[in-house]
């Protein structure tokens, strides 16, 4: 049996990371009071069959605080008694969430007299804290769409295998800001830009000439190296504590050039070693 709590925000895509589990043939349920998690999960443990082989269960602030704060603890003594348990928490920036709800209409659901939108937010981020710091994978939506954030799900959350460790390379642009929830986050910035050169300008580090205008630089050579190194030393660090996730960031400018082309090489890298791994180029789809 797998297991996976998904938690987050509302607003920032909890039901939709859900819909796509659904989607992908997990047996997915919302809203389940946190004080009922564990005999529901004991019941899906013990019915024959396979109806609850992979069990998706959304949770939200609307719980007694104390029973939010036990979810961590709840996931380790499942992980000991050999459940593969897994805590998803989806977040995105408070302004994000407040445009989201603009445009959406809804109310929010911690909403109530005398607290405003932008406070029910605020309350929401106090309670859900315990479970940041205890989630397996942090996944910021600000800068996601509805696609791209079940393609996240699609291509690194459903096809992890027990005991192996899924890998996520992203590149960014530093004028976009740096993506949420990633583990390590790498400066391209120093290596010369394509982007000053006007027959690459509109081309990405996924374009020959690119690659080669890049691969023609030592330097660029030098930090692919020294990422590698240091990724390689700390991967079984994480394996060791049985973390199930890991997402290395790489940024540049735009996110377009640079971060994208080392990312790339990054991933082939990695894969020869690792199954699960998976890159994602998060500023090559803005329009701005």
């Amino acid at each position: 049996m797998r297991l996976i709590i998904v938690s987050g925000l509302s607003g920032s895509g909890k039901s939709i990371a859900l819909n796509m589990l659904e989607d992908l043939g997990w047996f997915c349920t919302d809203n389940i009071p946190a004080g009922l998690l564990n005999t529901f999960i004991s019941h899906a443990v013990q019915r024959p069959g396979g109806l609850y082989a992979k069990l998706a269960v959304g949770l939200d602030a609307r719980n007694d605080p104390l029973e939010i704060a036990d979810i961590p603890q709840l996931l380790q003594g499942l992980r000991r008694s050999g459940i593969q348990s897994e805590l998803i928490y989806l977040s995105a920036e408070p302004e994000t969430l407040l445009r989201r709800y603009g445009e959406t209409r809804r109310r929010h659901p911690l909403a109530r007299e005398g607290l405003d939108l932008r406070g029910a937010i605020a309350e929401e981020l106090r309670l859900l804290d315990p479970l940041t710091d205890g989630a397996d994978l942090v996944i910021d939506t600000t800068r996601s769409s509805v696609h791209q954030l079940r393609e996240q799900i699609r291509a690194r959350v459903e096809p992890r295998s027990t005991g192996r460790l899924s890998i996520m390379f992203e590149s960014f642009g530093y004028k976009h800001g740096i993506p949420g929830g990633a583990d390590f986050v790498f400066d391209a910035r120093t290596l010369p830009n394509p982007y000053w050169v006007p027959a690459l300008q509109a081309q990405t580090g996924r374009d020959p000439a690119v690659i080669a205008f890049l691969e023609a630089e030592p330097e660029f050579h030098a930090l692919l190296q020294d990422m590698i190194t240091f990724i390689e030393r700390r991967i079984p660090l994480y394996q060791n504590t049985n973390r199930a996730y890991l997402t290395v960031a790489v940024g540049c400018t735009g996110g377009q050039h640079r971060s994208v082309c080392l990312v790339e090489r990054l991933a082939q890298h990695f894969k020869q070693a690792y199954p699960d791994v998976v890159a994602r180029h998060s500023s090559l789809d803005r329009k701005d």
